[in-house]
């Protein structure tokens, strides 16, 4: 079976994994990565195996008349290669430009976000998600429960909408970085920094952790969303924070050096979540051995598994976010404990491995029913 994987919509990391754990199956792999800075940091990872196809050169902005050329050199480099299955990840608008000269060719897309993100909603990505749940043959989602919003929502057949777990994603990066752990009771809130995180939440929880644990430090790192509402949401929680001292804030891109530095020093991740489908920040504090307090939104309670690996709370409910945040500070055991089991769910439940297997069930599947 020969598979192409475009990494459209997700972090490179994500693909390039999959990519690798398909080619040591014996497949016959290849992936197609833009030529940018971006792809520059992660072609270190890519097995011998799979083998490498990369566009010409991305002019920014992203959306340069120049760009015009890259569909074409996609086009053409797909139909070189002849794929039996073409895997997406998410796509942009680079893949409505290629997509309708490749029909032949079986197509199937991992969605890893079910919704798009309030704030996030635009014209052209509703316009790219109907196309690619149209035209997939097979579509991929991280949960029982997306499963479900995806039928009941995007009039999706049943049968067409596969769960795979979500996978090891952007934790390879890390692993140069990584030392031994050293706690500093602190809080970390990591990644994108936009509406639908809940970030408020974890601000208004300070005052009752900190009333327990005078000494607790909530972290928040991440770049600031590039939404619509994103820049006044991140302004407006600044305004709500009344301990400015019980903070330490990075809005910006954090380095993979710097990312592995906090989340060694921190006792807990939290992901006070508003809406979601699933997060990347997860499978990273699991290779860190962190516990997880995470709210009750998307299939986030389908990958921390409440009193095990971290704590799972309602949404938009402060108190109950600050009542696991002290119960795990209280208790270095029990936060060991969970960051153990979530490492161990990190290597079965999450493994590359594991992924691999399902993914070429499906594709076989899909290929059968093309004959």
């Amino acid at each position: 079976m020969r598979i192409m994987c475009l990494p459209d919509g997700l972090p490179l990391d994500y693909t390039i994994q999959l990519a690798n754990a398909l080619s040591k199956k014996g497949e016959d792999v290849e992936i197609v990565l833009l030529d940018n800075p971006q792809s520059e940091e992660h072609l270190e990872d890519i097995e011998k195996k799979v083998n490498l196809i990369l566009t010409k050169k991305v002019v920014y902005p992203r959306y340069h008349p120049k760009n015009l050329l890259i569909p074409l050199d996609i086009i053409r480099k797909i139909r070189k290669a002849n794929p039996d299955i073409i895997h997406m990840q998410g796509g942009d608008l680079f893949s409505i430009l290629v997509l309708p000269f490749l029909k032949k060719h079986s197509l199937v897309t991992t969605f890893h976000d079910v919704k798009i993100h309030p704030g996030s909603e635009n014209l052209v990505l509703k316009f790219i998600r109907f196309y690619l749940k149209r035209k997939s043959k097979a579509i991929f989602v991280h949960g029982k429960k997306l499963k479900k919003m995806m039928v009941e929502n995007s009039n999706v057949p049943e049968e067409k909408v596969h769960v795979i777990p979500f996978g090891e994603l952007n934790v390879k990066p890390f692993e140069p970085y990584m030392n031994e752990n050293v706690e500093e009771n602190s809080i970390l809130f990591f990644g994108w920094i936009a509406p639908h995180k809940g970030l408020e939440y974890l601000i208004k929880a300070e005052p009752l952790i900190t009333k327990e644990i005078p000494d607790a430090k909530i972290v928040i790192a991440g770049r600031i969303g590039n939404g619509k509402y994103d820049e006044k949401y991140f302004r407006n929680c600044q305004d709500m924070i009344i301990n400015k001292d019980n903070f330490e804030i990075h809005p910006h891109y954090i380095s993979w050096k710097f990312g592995a530095e906090l989340f060694q020093k921190s006792s807990i991740v939290v992901l006070p979540y508003i809406e979601t489908s699933q997060s990347g920040v997860v499978p990273v504090a699991y290779n860190f051995k962190k516990p997880v307090v995470a709210t009750d939104v998307g299939a986030l309670s389908e990958i921390v598994e409440d009193g095990v690996s971290g704590f799972i709370v309602p949404p938009e409910h402060p108190n109950a976010l600050a009542e696991a945040i002290i119960k795990l500070l209280k208790d270095k055991k029990l936060r060991e404990k969970m960051g153990e089991e979530g490492y161990k769910k990190l290597k079965t439940d999450f493994s590359w491995d594991k992924i691999a297997e399902k993914s070429l069930e499906v594709y076989k599947e899909v290929l059968n029913k093309k004959k």
